[in-house]
């Protein structure tokens, strides 16, 4: 089987183990080298003002974001502090260089972000930065874009923002689910009580869910944006 390394882009610290926690303990476990890129500090929105939040809160998602990454075996984390909520404030252009700074780094050949019709701006933005920096020209190392769901923001927007989530790929994680929950419990602050979907029962509901639609005891869903053969 072909190795190849495998970026992961998120925009706040347990979307990357919401999104595809299941698909990165697998890829790991089949030899790939699995990176983590967090664009933003996940925490100042729940403030008034973003200078009111505890410099505290932001180093602890941090920390919950390498422990659940050690537990997944990602190979590299990358972290940075873009306004949690308001990447609309920051120039698009600059995410785009974080992006590609990352690329040059990684030069992942798959690629897995945020879906672009989400309910979350940060997630929206994201999905547009990367599909920017990842533009197919010569010397592109990405060939496979994918995007997945995040529980309370993908299916919370209801399919009224374009383009809905409509998931074409699908991750058998049966092995993994019990590793993608566990890394999801590191983030003790994030998770909420049932039945909200950012729950421990709604997220291993949902991975029920769609392996039941794939055939399988637990998967992830994807939507694959680009595939270059």
């Amino acid at each position: 089987m072909d190795k190849h390394p495998v970026l992961v882009i998120g925009a706040h610290p347990d979307d990357e183990i919401l999104g595809c926690g299941g698909t990165i303990a697998r890829l790991a476990g089949e030899g790939h080298e699995v990176y983590v890129t967090v664009l933003g500090e996940g925490v100042t929105s729940r403030y008034g003002r973003p200078e009111e939040a505890e410099t505290g809160l932001i180093m602890t998602l941090q920390e919950n974001c390498l422990q659940a990454s050690t537990l997944v075996h990602v190979k590299d984390v990358f972290t940075f502090n873009g306004p949690d909520n308001r990447f609309d404030t920051i120039p698009l252009l600059d995410l785009v260089k974080v992006i590609e700074g990352i690329l040059d780094r990684v030069s992942p050949r798959v690629i897995y972000t945020h879906h672009g019709g989400d309910l979350n701006i940060d997630h929206r933005i994201v999905f547009q930065a990367v599909l920017t920096a990842t533009r197919p020209v010569p010397g592109q190392s990405a060939k496979e874009i994918y995007t997945f769901e995040v529980p309370s923001s993908t299916d919370w927007s209801f399919q009224r923002f374009d383009p809905p989530f409509r998931p074409n790929v699908f991750m058998d994680i049966s092995d993994t689910l019990d590793l993608k929950l566990k890394a999801l419990s590191c983030y003790e602050g994030e998770l909420r009580s049932f039945p909200h979907p950012r729950s421990i029962q709604a997220v291993e509901a949902a991975a029920r869910r769609w392996g039941g639609l794939a055939g399988c005891e637990a998967s992830e869903a994807f939507e694959l944006i680009r595939a270059i053969r």
